[in-house]
């Protein structure tokens, strides 16, 4: 059973830069591919990046893409997701996910969770 943690979250400025940490423990995390989604006060779960399990192949949403770049160390079991270029609405708590199988963008696609990290971006 695959258990996530997130780390990294904080205050930063607008234009600001942000790196983002996901541990993976208890499950055999090349099985996985890994994604990171966000949920703002009032909205659901959207999708931010994903990889697949070799780290061959990435997907991102419009609204971060060439801002926000994801990548893993399957020798650390580790997942990163870089924030560059922030804006305010970027505010959220940023979750971890993992699933087997391709990469997806749904949200119930993902069955392993981790407990999120806040991110807060200033004007």
């Amino acid at each position: 059973q695959l258990q996530l943690e997130e780390s990294g979250g904080g205050l930063v400025q607008a234009g600001g830069s942000l790196r983002l940490l996901c541990t993976a423990s208890g499950g055999v995390f090349t099985d996985h591919v890994m994604a990171w989604f966000r949920q703002a006060p009032g909205r659901e779960r959207e999708f931010v990046a994903a990889i697949a399990r070799s780290g061959g192949g990435t997907a991102y949403s419009d609204s971060v893409k060439g801002r926000f770049t994801i990548s893993r160390d399957n020798a650390k079991n580790t997942v990163h997701l870089q924030l560059s270029s922030v804006k305010p609405e970027d505010t959220a708590v940023y979750y971890c996910g993992g699933r087997y199988g391709t990469v997806v963008t749904r949200t119930g696609a993902y069955g392993f969770w981790g407990q999120g990290t806040q991110v807060t971006v200033s004007s």
